[in-house]
């Protein structure tokens, strides 16, 4: 760490070459720069966090989140009701809001995108939970939106769906969809409503470039372009931003987040992100559509007995200290701790420790026995093999995390070899389950029912990279998702938690914040989500890219007080949380807690149910 620490501060010694923001004498250019690829630039078909900011910007959504606590917040729809039996909700949308080639955007646009989540095999992948009992989608007029259920669904008004022009989509038929890369032709950008127009760009690429829409119904973006440049790892992306070829860095480590601190012009924080970082485990592969094994997964970790011994070999604390600098929790659940409401916090008695010994006892009584050469044996005395640890290359924590685990394994007479590899080729490895351990995260959204829902039989072959499959598990989703009493269904959720611990298809490690740094010396008026305490950039929603603006243009940021203001304007602690919420530090993590639903409750974003980072 601190070597690290020495090479970017003697980074900073290097004269800034200063690269202009702007293209143009008068056209400014807002830059970021990510660290992850973009995998599809169609909404149906991507996974990687990085695509869902791309949607986001050439998209709108029929319900938004607020900046302040994530509740639903009007989007295209400016209000919504519903009926006494919660199945029925109308949705009441503005006028004049067009897509970026000037046609009308209706109800009917939003009725045929939800139709396709609906009927679509590829559609409903990515966004089906969403609309989980909705058995109709209907347009009696262009302002109105009806949503008939066959009962009630907990989740809604949260529709975090990209709304899809129906004159352009209705031509990409299903088998068509399956490769629709929904890229911009030269000289003709992506058609879209969203703040941003998307003019260059494709998946797997190093640099997409979005135009403002001068038409945009909900404020017309202060900057005119906004470019983001994809760096293979974070390193180069810190250094970009020091020699300021780039405005804006996020998904930084703690060290890089110190060490930017101090540099003039630019600011830098760790705001708050309930997110999760996880071991998982292949627990066995079939082919959906004959239900029979695929694969090579050790069929040891198909066994819950045995992947719960290993819950007791992983040492949280040395994973939190090292691989993420302590600015994380130990995790213990898919619901993070934030989210004090939904979360679940096994006993004492049964939560994981540190203790080889007791791995080790319990790997015994499963049958995993050490042979004469000390090395565990399957329950029939075949060798167990070596487990093939996969860790994103991408993220020096997952690789750390792992190398960790490679440690604890052996200390069990249990091989294993570690193989970092692209966020992509991970992603087809998990789908042909040619693996048998894997390290990433995801990003819990407000309501857990989506992330719930990535742990059921239907998302085999779809967003499970555990392939998990309980019947039982099952049925407690769908009872929570129709659960509208909060109180129950609040148990109901801790159940499901409950299971998954004791069956393990993941260990969680843990709760991370989010590093995110910018040239406050060029941008500024970025408002935090939540607000105070959250990031500043890539978040639910996309109002910050129409609020951030030039310097020179800051003013008071719209009257936002807790915008992030020019650096002249900054004070010395510009970066910490501040307002009325209350703010507790858990292993060395600040959380903000929100009294909400009769439970603390933490939020920022997910970007939706296939997010990853």
């Amino acid at each position: 760490m601190l070597a690290a620490a020495a090479l970017l501060a003697g980074a900073v010694l290097v004269p800034l070459a200063m690269t202009p923001t702007a293209t143009g004498a008068d056209k400014s250019t807002f830059t970021v720069a990510l660290t992850g690829d973009v995998d599809s630039l169609n909404p149906f078909l991507g996974v990687e966090a990085n695509s869902y900011e791309m949607w986001a910007l050439a998209y709108d959504y029929l319900v938004n989140y607020s900046m302040k606590d994530m509740s639903p917040a009007p989007g295209l729809a400016k209000t919504w009701d519903t009926s006494a039996d919660g199945k029925t909700w109308t949705f009441h949308m503005r006028d004049g809001v067009t897509w970026s080639d000037g046609q009308d955007l209706t109800a009917r646009d939003v009725a045929f995108t939800y139709d396709r989540v609906l009927n679509g095999e590829i559609e409903g992948v990515n966004w089906s939970t969403y609309l989980n009992n909705v058995t109709q989608v209907s347009a009696p007029d262009q302002t109105t939106v009806v949503l008939t259920l066959r009962k009630p669904n907990a989740v809604l008004p949260l529709l975090p769906i990209p709304i899809l022009p129906e004159h352009i989509w209705k031509n990409v038929s299903e088998k068509q969809m399956k490769s629709y890369a929904n890229e911009p032709e030269p000289g003709s950008p992506v058609v879209g409503s969203g703040p941003f127009r998307l003019t260059s760009g494709t998946a797997g690429g190093s640099t997409f470039t979005f135009e403002k829409n001068p038409d945009y119904w909900n404020g017309t973006p202060h900057v005119d372009q906004v470019v983001f440049r994809v760096f293979q790892s974070k390193d180069p992306a810190v250094q970009a931003l020091i020699k300021g070829e780039v405005d804006f860095v996020e998904d930084i480590n703690p060290l890089q987040v110190k060490a930017l601190q101090g540099q003039e012009g630019i600011t830098a924080h760790n705001g708050i992100s309930p997110l999760f970082e996880e071991i998982g485990f292949n627990t066995g592969a079939v082919d959906t559509k004959t239900g029979k094994p695929m694969g090579d997964g050790n069929p040891a970790l198909r066994d819950p007995r045995f992947r719960h011994a290993l819950g007791y070999a992983v040492d949280l604390d040395r994973i939190v200290k090292n691989a993420y600098q302590g600015a994380a929790e130990a995790g213990t659940t898919i619901v993070p701790s934030a989210y004090g409401g939904w979360h679940w916090e096994p006993p004492a008695d049964v939560k994981f420790s540190f203790d080889l010994d007791k791995a080790g006892q319990l790997l015994d009584e499963a049958g995993y026995r050490k042979g004469s050469d000390g090395k565990r044996t399957m329950p029939d005395g075949r060798p167990l093999g070596t487990l093939r640890l996969f860790a994103r290359s991408d993220s020096k924590a997952s690789v750390d995390t792992l190398n960790f685990f490679q440690e604890w394994l052996a200390d069990l007479g249990i091989d294993s070899k570690v193989t970092p590899m692209n966020t992509n080729r991970l992603g087809e490895v998990i789908l042909e389950g040619t693996y048998d351990v894997f390290q990433w995260d995801w990003f819990v959204e407000p309501d857990p029912d989506s992330i719930l829902s990535d742990f059921t039989c239907d998302q085999l072959g779809g967003l499970s990279d555990s392939w998990y499959c309980d019947k039982a598990y099952d049925a407690m989703y769908q009872q929570q998702n129709g659960e509208v009493d909060h109180a129950k269904r609040v148990e109901i959720v801790k159940k499901m938690q409950q299971q998954l611990y004791e069956d393990t298809p993941y260990i969680v490690t843990a709760y991370t914040t989010t590093g995110e740094a910018v040239r406050s010396d060029r941008f500024a008026c970025f408002q935090p989500q939540p607000d105070p305490g959250g990031v500043w950039l890539i978040q639910y929603g996309t109002k910050n890219y129409t609020m951030l603006r030039p310097v020179e243009q800051a003013g008071d940021c719209d009257g936002v007080k807790s915008a992030l203001k020019p650096v002249s304007a900054e004070t010395s602690d510009s970066a910490s949380s501040g307002g009325n919420a209350a703010i507790v530090i858990v292993g060395g993590v600040v959380v903000l807690l929100l009294l909400a639903g009769g439970g603390f409750l933490a939020v920022r974003r997910r970007a939706t149910a296939g997010d990853r980072e």
